[in-house]
């Protein structure tokens, strides 16, 4: 029965199992902080590392000993538990008002309402986001009672955020505009490192995130904010709050898996290479790496000394069921 639910799981971990750090695809020109990351990480030395048996499938240790609903209750606390010790959720600072602020109001070829927002995330910080409405009503456009909702991630571009509404860069990737032509309510919030938000050092580079929290994690900030970004959502109307999803790739494939595992509003997540495990992985001091992007600058210590995190990437994902997960 355990495993018949958590099928979809097992599933969707071989979907996104893409390494996050990788050569680049022929006719890729990689930027020169790219090739210097990637010199830096083939020039490490080989390290020891807590190796745990190899596993033909992520059934092997994520359910052993699970017979009834009742155990793995009982093993999700303590996975839920460790995934929140991994991104340093403790550390978060105190909730804040939204105080949510519509700055610009666009229709798009008659078809929806694209406004830019913004909102606080923390008592000093705050966030951008394109949110796009359809024009029309929920019954209208064959969607029920309330619009379904997505919160569409952009990946690693300075300017993503203008991405995902259509309005720079690779149209493909213009999810907002895309969803919101199939009568879905989108937000496309910032990553905090970019966008108006890009700091003093660059964009994506994580120094002044840590220097002003330095026991919390990017990915624990990432993963507050976007969940501020269901907040937003839930501000109007006319979405169904029981039909909230998430999208992302690549880095917010990433934050696509630890929005849903962290915030049990996202009912369905779709994320696209966007996770490798920790475990067999040549390259996991990147995780913690010392310059530009830092996702868990805290476990460095223990990666260099070759010891793994308590928790991997299938038992995060894990957390979504069962809930959809692709």
């Amino acid at each position: 029965m355990i495993r018949h639910a958590l099928l979809a799981v097992g599933l969707c971990l071989y979907v996104v199992n893409c390494p996050l750090v990788a050569d680049e695809p022929a006719g890729i020109q990689m930027t020169d902080r790219q090739a210097a990351d990637k010199q830096a990480t083939n020039s490490e030395p080989a390290r020891p590392r807590s190796l745990p048996p190899v596993i033909e499938s992520s059934w092997d240790d994520l359910t052993a000993g699970i017979d009834s609903p009742e155990d793995w209750a009982q093993r999700r606390e303590v996975l839920r538990a460790r995934f929140l010790e991994l991104i340093r959720d403790g550390e978060k600072p105190a909730r804040v008002p939204l105080d949510l602020t519509v700055h610009e109001t666009t229709v798009v070829d008659g078809v929806y309402e694209r406004r830019l927002v913004s909102y606080q995330t923390e008592a000093d910080d705050r966030a951008h986001a394109y949110l796009g409405v359809p024009l029309g009503t929920p019954q209208e456009l064959g969607c029920g009672e309330r619009f379904p909702a997505v919160v569409a991630l952009h990946g690693t571009f300075d300017q993503g955020m203008r991405r995902a509404a259509g309005l720079a860069d690779n149209p493909d990737k213009a999810y907002l505009d895309h969803l919101c032509r199939r009568g879905y309510v989108v937000i496309a919030p910032e990553h905090f490192v970019s966008g108006t938000r890009i700091p003093a050092e660059g964009a994506y580079d994580t120094t002044a995130f840590h220097q002003k929290h330095p026991r919390w994690t990017a990915v624990g900030k990432f993963t507050y904010e976007h969940s501020i970004a269901v907040d937003v959502l839930e501000t109007l109307d006319a979405v169904d709050p029981a039909r909230i999803g998430a999208l992302g790739h690549s880095l917010v494939g990433l934050d696509t898996i630890f929005l849903a595992a962290y915030d049990e509003r996202i009912q369905a997540a779709a994320c696209n290479c966007g996770a490798s495990f920790f475990r067999h992985n040549a390259a996991v001091e990147a995780w913690s790496r010392d310059h530009w992007y830092v996702y868990f600058k805290h476990i460095r210590p223990e990666l260099l000394a070759g010891r793994l995190p308590p928790i991997d990437f299938h038992e995060i994902i894990a957390l979504v069921a069962p809930r959809a997960f692709l």
